[in-house]
């Protein structure tokens, strides 16, 4: 496990959500403080506000590509087609690896009865029954693979 990998899941165990995990974790390495991260990444957790929809991990992912590949500029297709190709291809391997993208359908039975905007609390049978670590920790060593130049692509 590499130092990213480490430290994603390290703030997730701390309580971070996954999206705020995975980019607190890669944060500084891209030019953004980790406190800008966390707070800028919080409304994606739980598969974008508790919704379920695409996972928080995954969209991290997205976040982290524009912010290494962007230059922000409106008009430039050029960059803006390299962040959707690596976003692409980094959620093509998560996929691969997960069976899916979306919250609902990687948490499966452990996923709430009554969906409400309220996180649950951070228990070890929280852990235990969630496959969340295991997305964090698959999602930082994804960013690292195809936004930080190790591993093959």
């Amino acid at each position: 496990m590499s130092i990213y990998t480490e430290k994603a899941v390290a703030l997730f165990r701390e309580g971070y959500n996954c999206a705020q995990a995975v980019t607190g974790a890669f944060a500084e390495q891209f030019g953004m403080s980790q406190e800008d991260a966390l707070r800028f990444s919080e409304g994606m957790g739980a598969g974008m506000g508790r919704l379920r929809l695409t996972c928080g991990a995954v969209s991290a992912m997205a976040l982290l590509a524009g912010l290494k590949l962007s230059n922000g500029k409106p008009n430039d297709l050029t960059t803006r087609k390299e962040v959707y190709a690596v976003v692409q291809e980094m959620t093509k391997a998560f996929q691969e690896k997960n069976g899916s993208i979306i919250c609902a359908e990687l948490l499966g039975a452990a996923r709430p009865k009554h969906e409400t905007a309220q996180p649950e609390a951070r228990t070890a049978a929280y852990y235990q029954k969630r496959p969340c670590v295991g997305c964090v920790e698959d999602c930082a060593e994804i960013v690292e693979q195809y936004l930080c130049g190790t591993g093959e692509e």
